[in-house]
């Protein structure tokens, strides 16, 4: 026999060997799919710039007072210091629209606030408003932004009140 002819012979054997060996292990139920990656979490959106605000400036809540009992609609007034209203879109120094968050907390200030039932916008410069309020307790926060909603740097917010709707 040639050298290769034996190995070819032994490659066979020790082939056939294997194939005789153990049964394979009943299959069981199929391995469940592995669980999908978590989904990456959406990258932040870019910050947007800016505006700064001039020291002192102010806005609040006049009526109603923290504390009030009132009924819905809501009329709530809004007052500024130290800043010009102007309507959105309008991005000259030193000057803002309101935006009233009910229930809510200040948003990220890198960004425009949101426009949802909690963030209300005044974009023509109003001061004053009529909002539907659910029988409860609720809180009011005003808080100033650019042409572009985005918060001033420092931003201009007032304190947050409490009321209760009957």
């Amino acid at each position: 026999m040639t050298p290769i002819r034996a190995t070819l012979t032994a490659v066979v054997a020790v082939l056939a060997l294997a194939a005789c060996g153990e049964a394979p292990a009943p299959q069981s139920e199929p391995a469940p799919e592995p669980a999908a990656a978590p989904a990456e979490a959406a990258p932040a959106p870019a910050a947007m710039p800016r505006m700064a605000a001039p020291p002192g400036a102010k806005v609040a809540i006049s009526s109603p007072a923290a504390g009030a009992v009132v009924k819905s609609p809501v009329t709530i007034t809004f007052t500024v210091e130290g800043m010009a209203l102007a309507p959105a879109g309008t991005n000259e120094p030193d000057t803002g629209h309101h935006h009233l968050l009910v229930d809510a907390d200040i948003p990220a200030l890198d960004q425009p606030i949101p426009k949802d039932a909690a963030h209300l916008h005044y974009g023509q410069g109003q001061t004053e408003a009529q909002v539907e309020l659910a029988p409860g307790v609720h809180t009011l926060q005003l808080l100033l932004g650019d042409g572009n909603h985005v918060p001033h740097d420092p931003p201009v917010s007032s304190e947050q009140i409490s009321i209760t709707v009957e």
